[in-house]
């Protein structure tokens, strides 16, 4: 039974990839300005994570706002992520569904690897967007996902570095090594952890690049050697730490949001964030003390970007294209770079743009509370490979979570 259902997959998936070529065929012989045509009028439905009141604002009072006037899109957002995303265009392959119910979707490198997996992505089709001109794809941290390279069928849209978040009222000298901080918490007991999902799995990726001893020991494919022998280390330390961490390591925050919260009550003295800007919009919107900081320790953490990326079997390419091209635009990213807006960073190369353009990165408010990118940026650590991070779900869940 199993064969037969492999088999039948791989049928769906064969027609899928010769559509998809089809479809790119022709939209790679007609002009933007036809495209642009093709678009009007059209309903756009983009999944992605709403757990961010402030990207949810953006997202509704700009974006949606500017495409429907500029090109008559209505762009419909969806609550959605990461294997849901898949689930969902795995799901519709099988059934053999011509159009897929989402047009456009916010992704990571995962999933990027996952969807790939399943041929479920429409690619290439960057070089069609205009303002793709003016993207840095030569950046080792925006136009490689994951150590994967793009190749035209992702469009980065911003890009992050993690950051502890703590309360410069409690902590007057935050951690910065993996002995600094046990010592720390054996001595404070209760008031720092991470989640189970993206950020704190992130952060455990530092923590694994740091025991591997060098920022380029895991660059490359997978090595499976290699992560059990690092592997090993980490739960070995994460062991150590868990009767010190918020309720004795026997639950972790199920969301990065719900982490803020309990930094916000007081209950943690710190949390952390992908965005290394997200301080100052919290605190501009009342969630965090006006003593919160943030920073990197010595050991370095994660920057990378996130991605947009369009369905195989989307009805309305033309438009999800059209919607990208707003959202990396001159004007969209330098509203969204705005400490108390987002806080996204750029994935533009300024040095292509026009100084009237580039001036308009240079007059975004500076950030009060959140480290600048240039502090930070020698601490910055490349995506490892998807199937860490993969590994790291599965084992800090069989090795802590359920021990």
């Amino acid at each position: 039974m199993k064969k037969i259902s492999l088999f039948l997959i791989l049928l769906i998936l064969a027609s899928c990839s010769k559509k998809k070529e089809e479809v790119q065929e022709n939209f790679s012989k007609l002009p933007w300005s036809t495209i642009e045509k093709q678009a009007k009028g059209k309903e756009v439905s983009m999944i992605m994570w709403m757990g961010d009141a402030k990207i949810n604002q953006y997202m509704k009072n700009y974006i949606v706002p500017k495409v429907k006037k500029e090109n008559g899109i209505n762009l419909q957002i969806i609550d959605g992520q990461g294997s849901a995303v898949v689930q969902l265009l795995m799901t519709e392959q099988q059934a053999n569904k011509t159009e897929s119910d989402i047009d456009l979707m916010w992704i990571n490198g995962e999933t990027f690897y996952q969807l790939k997996q399943i041929n479920a992505l429409f690619g290439p089709w960057t070089n069609l967007v205009p303002n793709a001109k003016y993207i840095d794809f030569k950046n080792p941290f925006i136009g490689t996902d994951f150590q994967q390279p793009i190749n035209g069928f992702e469009m980065p849209w911003g890009n992050v570095q993690l950051t502890v978040i703590y309360n410069s009222k409690k902590v007057q000298n935050p951690p910065q090594t993996r002995a600094d901080l046990l010592t720390f918490v054996k001595k404070n007991p209760g008031i720092f952890t991470f989640d189970n999902q993206f950020t704190g799995l992130t952060f455990l990726k530092g923590l694994l690049i740091d025991i591997s001893g060098s920022k380029e020991e895991l660059s490359g494919p997978f090595d499976a050697v290699k992560y059990q022998k690092y592997s090993t280390k980490l739960w070995a330390y994460i062991k150590e730490l868990k009767p010190y961490l918020w309720r004795q390591g026997s639950v972790f925050p199920e969301s990065v949001a719900q982490t803020h919260q309990l930094f916000a009550n007081g209950e943690l003295w710190f949390t952390m964030s992908n965005n290394d800007a997200e301080v100052d919009s919290k605190i501009q919107e009342g969630l965090f003390p006006e003593t919160t900081q943030a920073y990197v320790p010595t050991f370095g953490s994660i920057q990378n970007s996130h991605y947009i990326g369009i369905p195989a079997n989307s009805g309305n390419k033309a438009a999800a294209m059209v919607v990208a091209n707003a959202l990396v635009s001159v004007e969209a990213q330098v509203k969204k770079m705005n400490p108390t807006v987002w806080g996204d960073g750029t994935i533009l190369d300024l040095s292509k743009l026009s100084p009237q353009d580039k001036a308009k990165f240079e007059s975004i408010p500076a950030r009060l509370k959140s480290p600048k990118r240039t502090e930070i940026q020698d601490k910055a650590l490349k995506e490892l490979a998807p199937e860490y991070m993969v590994k790291l779900a599965e084992d800090f869940r069989k090795n802590i979570i359920n021990n």
